[in-house]
């Protein structure tokens, strides 16, 4: 058996039986999994024993799962499946746009719900990209693959891991264009399965660090009918 450490997992839903459940599948993938049933105590649990990953339900009582993952991104990089009972575009829109990676409706299958999460947990770091140790360099934004860094006019831009590797994968091949399923491809895995438009938010959401935006592209374009590239002009 290896000796690596256990990938931390932190699954919040207020159904303590679906909690439950989701926490037994991921036992038996080697996880060291922790409950929490509300988001007061999903965000002091996070604190303590630091996620890699955390399951999140957007219907909490008390702290909704929205204003957990707020909280999480004041303090943690884990990655983020936030988990719904409304499939109305809204909610995944709003979820997204504090930080969560990916979203699950309810009802799902457990055994997927791990397949994705292990797929997440495997992404590719961008391993072309990094065989220099120079940033790439897009006018005042520069990225640094090696320490995953971005700085915008040699401020710091705090990214998410998906974020960042989205960013990653665009700036690996200056102007070459990514379809939104070669991106899902890319960042995602190409076992993911969902509504590729997820791209979007996640776009929309490193212009707005970036202090870019669908009308200026100063660093991502958009290229209609297609998907983004990345390079100035």
């Amino acid at each position: 058996m290896s000796s690596a450490p256990a990938v931390r997992a932190l699954v919040v839903d207020d159904e303590q039986a679906l909690a439950r459940l989701v926490g037994s599948y991921l036992e038996r993938e080697g996880f060291e999994v922790h409950l929490a049933f509300d988001g007061d105590t999903a965000v002091t649990l996070a604190r303590e024993v630091d996620p890699d990953v955390v399951v999140l339900d957007l219907g909490l009582p008390g702290i909704d799962g929205i204003e957990v993952c707020r909280v999480l991104r004041t303090f943690s990089a884990c990655y983020v499946v936030m988990l719904t009972a409304r499939a109305e575009e809204v909610d995944t829109v709003v979820g997204l746009s504090v930080g969560a990676d990916d979203y699950v409706t309810k009802p799902f299958s457990p055994r997927e719900l791990v397949a994705r999460i292990k797929a997440m947990l495997r992404r590719p770091r961008r391993d072309d990209a990094a065989t220099t140790a120079d940033p790439i360099r897009f006018g005042a934004l520069s990225l640094d693959v090696v320490g995953r860094e971005v700085r915008l006019d040699g401020v710091p831009v705090a990214l998410t891991r998906t974020e960042f590797d989205l960013l990653a994968a665009l700036a690996a091949r200056p102007h070459a264009v990514f379809s939104r399923r070669a991106l899902i491809d890319e960042v995602w895995g190409d076992n993911w399965v969902g509504d590729v438009h997820l791209v979007d938010v996640h776009v929309l959401h490193v212009r707005q660090k970036l202090r870019d935006s669908a009308e200026a592209q100063r660093f991502i374009r958009t290229v209609r009918g297609v998907g983004y590239r990345m390079g100035e002009g």
